[in-house]
């Protein structure tokens, strides 16, 4: 069986959401200027690279990302390849798939992977990434998906955040956000993603993968 990495590299060059904060990593301890070890310091958005949307992210009341529930964020999932022309995710796209039925978790590759896949050249946010609109997002949740994960730092479209993640979270649907799905093709995998334990926080950086069934 093969195991795919699906989490993005962290690093103080990568991409971040605009308002957020750029990631700074800096050693403070250094074993060549005497010290017995290395040790770092990092500074960075709880929703930096590949990372967990809790409730509280978007609704005053909702929980934290430590309450999350691990048998969501662990299991079988689909990925859903969506074509390179598509704008943005509709109910259209996710009605008419080959999604299976009774599907819990489903991972959207779209357009937005290749980006990742040149990472070194995807320097800057690109406000035109793919992302569910709020229509797609209430099929999902009446559909019965309890995990929903995207290729791009967002789930829902940059001029209006709203909507799609406040359908979501009030569902307790949990998002993923930035997946990097460039060297996975659709289908059923196993799904494992752990967002760190913070207490109290909105969001957390999470290590994702796939492993093929």
């Amino acid at each position: 069986m093969q195991t795919y990495d699906i989490t993005l590299t962290i690093s103080p060059d990568m991409v971040v959401w605009p308002e957020d904060p750029p990631l700074s990593l800096e050693r403070v301890s250094k074993i060549e200027d005497g010290d017995v070890a290395n040790v770092s310091r990092m500074e960075l958005s709880v929703h930096t690279g590949t990372h967990v949307d809790a409730p509280f992210h978007f609704l005053r009341k909702g929980s934290t990302v430590e309450s999350l529930e691990l048998k969501t964020l662990i299991g079988r999932a689909y990925v859903l390849e969506i074509g390179e022309d598509v704008e943005q995710i509709e109910v259209e796209h996710v009605k008419n798939s080959t999604i299976p039925p009774r599907t819990k978790r489903v991972l959207f590759k779209t357009r937005n992977s290749a980006l990742w896949s040149k990472a070194k050249r995807h320097k800057t946010f690109d406000k035109k990434y793919v992302a569910v609109s709020s229509e797609a997002a209430e099929y999902l949740v009446n559909r019965g998906v309890k995990l929903v994960g995207v290729d791009y730092l967002s789930v829902a479209p940059f001029d209006d955040v709203t909507p799609t993640h406040e359908i979501l979270l009030k569902a307790g649907v949990i998002i993923v956000e930035g997946l990097d799905l460039s060297a996975v093709s659709q289908g059923r995998y196993n799904f494992y993603c752990l967002p760190l334990k913070i207490a109290g926080s909105d969001g957390a950086p999470a290590r994702a993968i796939l492993v093929g069934v």
